[in-house]
């Protein structure tokens, strides 16, 4: 089944489930229709990391085995083919598909029901999110803390930070729940997200009187706000009572203050992440991403390259930044040879940069006259997104005088030319390439 004749099948069971009853049979209906496709929901991940075409991480979604998928372990694959319809703003489609999931039956188990409100708050769409809360009577779903926490974190994922202390203050008392230190934690971020640090301090001191257990996440939360508003002091003394109140610092919290010390130089970086070590903390990748940064920052990149070989050895792996922030600087070199070569290891673990960084490449590689590999990137970012992606890279060819060099014979690429050009071809062993990461510190507080 094609995905434009699932997302119409969709709709009308999203309609009908509002007026017929007959609508949980056609849901059933069209679950054994795909039962024959299915595939298990670790599959779906993969592939869905992978695949940027809306059309197609929806029809991946699509094929998930009911069987195997609680709301849990299917929660992130919803996550991925959202974000792919969202950044194609794709909102019907949206609504269509978590609608129709309001015919299942697990609608009436409360985690299922929070993965609806999670999917809209993914796609900024905070009204729909709302709406499904307020349904949850209706619906015939409990409603706990569990789906208070969800609203809230939709609220946040929809970047509508002011909100969320409204909605806190509102909503306990109108449907009876009671906030927990998730909740205060979520409270927190909505104050540091809106740049208000002393107003997350002033919850954590209302957390203390209530006797409501303060994690080391919201600690961090706000230790992190206050370094990015130029408030390291403020960060440090928040830090030390962290210590003192005995708060189990993990890897996040050494990763932030190690943030803050890369702008010092490596010595200070070098510094906490032996001190993180000493604790029984394993850096990670975006521990050594500082290190190399400041590394890079201090115009040491033989020594940068060293701490990139060595990830490997220390149990870690690049992240999505680390292609991106190592093309950058090779491009800012003037290497840009090199700079094409970290691209095809990009492509070979699905980690490809983002526009800006691949148009100063592609420049390089023109005025570097090695045309073929001008191409033979852009060719690759066309097959890897979808049309509606691509009309920035148009204008890119015409303006480097690719577009028509297209066409011309001497210029086109056979299949297996094609695969070396991408590096789809290169042996495994040979896929370290040198360079410099820079620090990614993931979902985790919301920043990248």
């Amino acid at each position: 089944m094609s995905s434009s004749r699932q997302l119409r099948r969709l709709r009308r069971l999203s309609t009908a489930a509002a007026a017929s009853p007959a609508a949980a049979a056609a849901a059933a209906t069209t679950s054994a229709e795909a039962a024959a496709s299915s595939i298990s929901i670790s599959r779906a991940k993969s592939k869905l990391r992978s695949e940027f075409d809306p059309d197609k991480a929806l029809q991946i979604y699509s094929s998930v085995s009911k069987r195997h998928a609680s709301p849990v372990s299917s929660r992130y694959a919803q996550d991925l083919t959202i974000r792919r319809l969202a950044k194609s703003r794709r909102f019907a489609d949206i609504e269509a598909l978590v609608e129709s999931h309001k015919a299942e039956p697990q609608v009436a188990q409360e985690p299922f029901l929070c993965t609806l409100i999670r999917s809209y708050g993914v796609a900024g769409m905070f009204d729909h999110a709302m709406r499904t809360y307020e349904q949850m009577d209706g619906l015939g779903t409990p409603r706990t803390v569990l789906s208070f926490n969800s609203v809230l974190s939709a609220c946040n994922a929809s970047k509508l930070f002011d909100k969320v202390p409204e909605l806190f203050g509102a909503l306990p008392g109108k449907y009876g729940v009671s906030p927990d230190r998730v909740s205060y934690g979520i409270l927190v971020k909505s104050y540091c997200e809106a740049g208000s640090p002393e107003k997350g301090i002033e919850v954590l001191k209302e957390m203390e009187e209530k006797g409501v257990e303060v994690t080391a996440v919201t600690f961090t939360t706000i230790l992190d706000s206050l370094y990015k508003n130029g408030r390291g002091e403020e960060a440090e003394k928040l830090w030390d009572e962290m210590a003192r109140v005995g708060c189990a610092l993990d890897s996040a919290a050494y990763n932030v203050r190690i943030m803050n010390a890369q702008g010092s130089g490596p010595e200070g970086v070098k510094k906490l992440i032996q001190e993180m070590s000493d604790a029984g903390l394993k850096p990670d990748t975006i521990s050594y991403n500082y290190l190399m940064t400041s590394h890079l920052k201090a115009g040491r990149m033989d020594e940068a390259i060293e701490v990139y070989k060595e990830l490997e050895g220390n149990g870690c792996k690049p992240n999505a930044a680390s292609f991106r922030t190592l093309i950058h600087y090779l491009c800012k070199n003037g290497d840009y040879e090199k700079g094409y070569k970290i691209f095809k290891e990009s492509v070979k673990v699905h980690k490809i940069p983002d526009f800006l960084t691949l148009r100063s490449l592609v420049e390089g590689l023109v005025q570097k006259k090695m045309t073929k590999e001008a191409k033979g990137l852009i060719r690759t970012i066309k097959k890897k997104f979808p049309p509606n992606f691509l009309n920035a890279w148009k204008k890119v060819e015409e303006n480097l005088g690719l577009a028509s060099a297209a066409n011309d014979t001497d210029a086109a690429l056979t299949l297996e030319e094609d695969k070396e050009a991408t590096g789809l071809k290169a042996d495994a062993r040979n896929s370290k390439i040198t360079g410099l990461v820079m620090a990614d510190t993931g979902e985790h507080f919301g920043y990248a």
